[in-house]
């Protein structure tokens, strides 16, 4: 039974990156308000109902893999090790993040996706949103993990800078890239930023839900 949900759950996850490789294809080939989701199902060999089971909207298959890299940084504060405090996973996860920077196709979908994004107000307001959620995620996991009461602020205020200085790099990589940026430069220089950053919160989080 484990290995049939383990079969299951590898196919759900093939289709879902199916889905989104595909959608990005066409984003990259014309404007995202110009290509519409049955257009997404019929390229990616799915019906419209099976896409929006995996992407509630159009706007979510935009941001799939701004999704994908979020869960990541969930499950490695999640998964780790006894004695590792919340904020060194979660800036171990970012570090790691950085390598793809050094590929020509990472900066050239930056790039792409920085200009779709700016000629979308329903892209900007989206990737607020799946900021709010995933900070909203972060706090929770980081309550349970310190048994918390419910409502305190202490989580909340932790998940936020942490997320706070995450986006910050977002950002920051956005304009390092449209000013001409790339390659291992652009990795080093993401890299030190992280740590700067990191280095400034962990002064105040560095013993917070130390894993036990």
């Amino acid at each position: 039974m484990a290995a049939e949900a383990g079969l299951r759950e590898r196919k759900k996850q093939k289709t879902r990156q199916a889905i989104f490789d595909t959608a990005r294809r066409l984003f990259g080939e014309r404007r995202f308000e110009d290509v519409t989701v049955a257009e997404i199902a019929r390229a990616a060999d799915v019906s419209e109902v099976t896409v929006f089971n995996y992407f509630p909207t159009k706007e979510d298959l935009f941001y799939g893999g701004m999704q994908f890299f979020e869960e990541d940084l969930l499950e490695a504060v999640r998964s780790r090790p006894r004695g590792e405090s919340a904020i060194r996973a979660f800036r171990r996860r970012l570090l790691q993040g950085t390598e793809a920077l050094g590929s020509k196709e990472r900066v050239a979908a930056i790039t792409q996706a920085g200009d779709t994004v700016a000629a979308s107000p329903s892209l900007v307001a989206r990737e607020r949103e799946i900021v709010e959620r995933y900070t909203q995620r972060l706090a929770e996991l980081l309550a349970a993990d310190t048994r918390s009461e419910p409502g305190d602020v202490e989580p909340m205020a932790a998940a936020a800078a942490m997320m706070g200085a995450h986006r910050a790099m977002v950002d920051y990589v956005r304009r390092r890239v449209s000013a001409g940026r790339k390659g291992p430069a652009l990795v080093e220089d993401a890299r030190a930023q992280i740590r700067r950053g990191f280095a400034r919160l962990e002064r105040g989080l560095d013993d917070y839900a130390a894993k036990r």
